[in-house]
């Protein structure tokens, strides 16, 4: 099979070996991003099997029309918000995805963003690298309150290092999410406008869809005290687009620590967060952790192995190979 791996910024897909378990099959391997959809039509022209690294491009309907010799997707993860399954259908392609890192790379990373704001590593190491000694007193952690808003997967674990942090965590979100968090123990917020104005680190752990879009809104933000964090590592659109600059510049908050943003990849610093001095901004790092990508690109890969030997496995639209 011709196949293609989109999107591997990091080159770990080679790095990690996975290469060499599709030998055989004739690979194409994309560190960048195509955006123009009639380049990005060519370069997949001929491809049989394609493998999409989490949601880092979208495979619309009108793309798939243009690649008749489309078989597979081949989905790192389960989140499938990102293809057209209904075009894939019409069009013969089977999708599979399965698998997940799990919900420790992003708590983590999420959890390095409030320390590192809070405590201006990034600004401090750069003053010593410039011969500089400190410049800037920090913000501890101990006694203050974490908002989490949506008690999930990843949401749980980071409260649960919160609450190891010696804070007051506070939670918000649908009432199935407050539930599970009462159920562990954890503070649900009298209301959401006391979720925000209570919190001294707030972190966002929403899923983004339809419904989600635009959640957290520049009211929301404006109710935040000028001392808070805001964190971000699930998705930018969940935020009121522009709302999160404009509260920034307002002062309320005070600060934000972002892994996300609204068209990624970001290149040439074109994102006016970036520059902003309140405001630390990593290139959507949370899953982008050894052990996570080794589990979903080698399930991405069980699933190219597996459709190529007649034997699909996780296959999202099985009405595709004539099933139900």
């Amino acid at each position: 099979m011709k196949i293609a791996v989109l999107d591997d910024y990091a080159q770990a897909f080679e790095g990690m070996g996975f290469a060499q378990a599709l030998r055989g099959h004739e690979l194409r391997i994309f560190n960048d991003t195509e955006k123009n959809p009639d380049r990005l039509a060519e370069r997949l022209r001929d491809v049989e099997a394609l493998l999409l690294t989490q949601q880092r491009s979208p495979l619309p309907g009108a793309l798939v029309r243009r690649l008749p010799a489309l078989r597979l997707v081949s989905q790192t993860g389960r989140n499938t918000s990102h293809i057209d399954l209904a075009a894939c259908t019409a069009c013969g392609v089977a999708v599979c995805a399965g698998g997940t890192g799990g919900p420790h790379p992003t708590a983590e990373l999420t959890w390095g963003l409030i320390i590192g704001a809070l405590r201006r590593i990034p600004q401090e190491a750069a003053r010593l690298r410039g011969g500089l000694w400190q410049g800037s007193v920090g913000i501890g952690l101990a006694g203050k309150t974490l908002g989490v808003y949506s008690f999930g997967r990843i949401g749980s674990v980071v409260a649960q290092i919160g609450r190891a942090f010696g804070m007051r965590v506070l939670c918000w979100g649908r009432e199935s999410s407050l539930a599970r968090a009462r159920e562990a123990g954890f503070e649900a917020a009298s209301d959401r406008a006391a979720f925000f104005a209570s919190a001294d680190v707030l972190s966002l752990h929403i899923a983004m869809n339809t419904q989600t879009r635009g959640i957290v809104t520049a009211a929301d933000l404006a109710r935040m005290k000028p001392t808070a964090l805001l964190v971000n590592t699930s998705r930018a659109p969940i935020i009121e687009a522009g709302a999160l600059e404009q509260a920034l510049a307002a002062g309320r908050p005070g600060l934000a620590a972002v892994d996300v943003f609204e068209d990624e990849p970001v290149l040439g610093a074109a994102h006016p967060l970036i520059g902003m001095d309140n405001a630390l901004c990593t290139p959507h790092l949370g899953y982008v952790e050894r052990e996570a990508l080794q589990a979903m690109f080698g399930t991405a890969v069980e699933q190219i192995l597996a459709f190529a030997a007649g034997k699909p496995i996780n296959l999202i639209n099985p009405q595709v190979l004539g099933g139900t």
